[in-house]
C-alpha cells in the first residue's frame, strides 16, 4: 500500500499553510512542521510538530515521531524559508548564515530524516519551494537568492540519486505570492510588482500548492530534476 502521510515545513500560514490544506483535499494525510504555530491558518492536518528545520537532530526525531504514530511518510515539501535582506556590502555575516541555516541547510535535514524509509520502501515524493529569485538574483537579497539557488542544486542531486527508487525530487520557483511579508511592502512598490506580471495579477499560495498536488501526483511520476516557475510569466528563463 502506497504510503499517504505528507510532511510540510513552514506549514502555519501562507503558502505552506494552502499547500497543506490542498494535499489533504486531495486525499494524503498532512502533518505540519513550524517553528512557531500562534494561529494557524492551515486546515486538514492530521498533527503537527514545532519545529526549527536548522535543528538536524530535532529534524530526524520529528520525522521518527512522524512515522511512529501516523504512518509511513510519502510526501516532503520544504516550504520553510525566512528572509533577513540587506545590501552585499553592508549584510551582517551572521543573517547570511542564518538564511542558509533555514533555507537550504533546513531542507536538507528534513531530506536527510525522510529518505532512507523512502528509498527502503521504493516510494517518495519531494518537493522543494525556491524562488524566482534563485533564477535571477535579487538586490539586497544575496543571502536569499543564494539558498533558493542552492535548493536548486541539492534538488537536482537527490533526484538523481533516487530515480531508480521511483523518489521523484522537483522544485518550485514562485514569482510574486500573496503572502504576509508582500502585504507588509509599501503599496507602490507592490503595484509596481504587479505591473511586471504579464497575466496581470498577483500570484495567489494556492497557485503554488496547485504546481505540489500535480508534482506528488501519479500524473507526474516521469519528472523529476526539474524546476516548475510558477510567476504568471514574470520570468522566462
Amino acid at each position: 500500500m502506497k504510503p499517504d502521510v505528507a510532511i510540510v515545513t513552514g506549514a502555519a500560514r501562507g503558502i505552506g499553510a494552502s499547500i497543506g490544506a490542498r494535499l489533504a483535499e486531495a486525499g494524503w494525510r498532512v502533518v505540519g512542521f513550524d517553528r512557531a504555530w500562534g494561529v494557524s491558518q492551515t486546515t486538514g492536518l492530521v498533527g503537527r510538530e514545532t519545529l526549527d528545520v536548522a535543528d538536524y537532530e530535532a529534524a530526524s526525531k520529528a520525522v521518527a515521531r512522524v512515522e511512529d504514530a501516523i504512518g509511513p511518510v510519502g510526501i516532503l515539501v520544504n516550504n520553510a524559508g525566512i528572509t533577513r535582506d540587506a545590501m552585499a556590502h553592508k549584510m551582517d555575516p551572521g543573517d547570511f548564515r542564518a538564511v542558509l541555516d533555514v533555507n537550504l541547510i533546513g531542507p536538507f535535514h528534513l531530506c536527510r530524516a525522510v529518505l532512507p524509509a523512502m528509498r527502503g520502501r521504493s516510494f517518495g515524493r519531494i518537493v522543494n519551494i525556491s524562488s524566482m529569485n534563485a533564477l535571477r538574483g535579487q538586490v539586497g537579497q544575496a543571502n536569499y537568492a543564494a539558498s533558493k539557488a542552492g535548493l536548486i542544486a541539492l534538488t537536482k542531486s537527490i533526484a538523481l540519486e533516487n530515480a531508480t527508487r521511483h523518489i521523484t525530487a522537483n522544485c518550485i520557483a514562485p514569482g510574486f505570492i500573496e503572502t504576509d511579508m508582500t502585504d507588509r511592502m509599501p503599496h507602490e512598490i507592490r503595484e509596481a510588482q504587479v505591473e511586471l506580471i504579464p497575466v496581470g495579477r498577483i500570484g495567489m499560495p494556492v497557485d503554488v500548492a496547485n504546481a505540489v498536488v500535480f508534482l506528488v501526483s501519479e500524473d507526474a511520476t516521469f519528472v523529476t530534476g526539474q524546476v516548475i516557475s510558477v510567476n504568471g510569466g514574470q520570468l522566462m528563463p
